[in-house]
């Protein structure tokens, strides 16, 4: 196995707030990412009963749905549902729209998607800005 290939497509983002959970996505998004991702957010729901969430795509292209597990995906649905409040999606793919697509047709999740070169407005939305690295 070619040693870029074992690098993980969720990074973490540093922020200055402990509810925002900011991630990169790189790449392709396997299972094992997407349980990473999960992980990631079952953090920050446990500490912060409701948070905010940065996505910023960099290279993006695609995630392997089919290898997710249902339960999974249920799982993440619903605590979504539950702790996120606004969701800031950076970059491409605009997937915003069938995200919200996937919930109820009242969403109480706030989604927005900005272009790369706005990304500053992404944090700005936010009320954020990236530390360190």
């Amino acid at each position: 196995m070619n040693f870029l290939e074992e690098v993980p497509a969720v990074r973490k983002i540093e922020t200055d707030r402990t509810d925002l959970l900011a991630v990169d996505i790189v790449g392709h998004v396997t299972a094992a990412d997407a349980e990473n991702l999960f992980g990631l957010l079952e953090a920050a729901y446990a500490l912060h009963p409701r948070i905010d969430v940065l996505v910023r795509l960099v290279d993006h292209d695609g995630i392997d749905w089919p290898e997710i597990s249902e339960a999974t995906l249920k799982q993440g649905k619903a605590d979504a549902l539950q702790h996120i409040a606004r969701c800031a999606s950076i970059g491409d793919p605009d997937w915003t729209s069938s995200a919200q697509g996937w919930f109820e047709p009242t969403l109480p999740v706030e989604i927005r998607h900005f272009e790369a070169a706005d990304e500053a407005a992404a944090w700005q939305w936010l009320k954020a800005r990236p530390v360190g690295g």
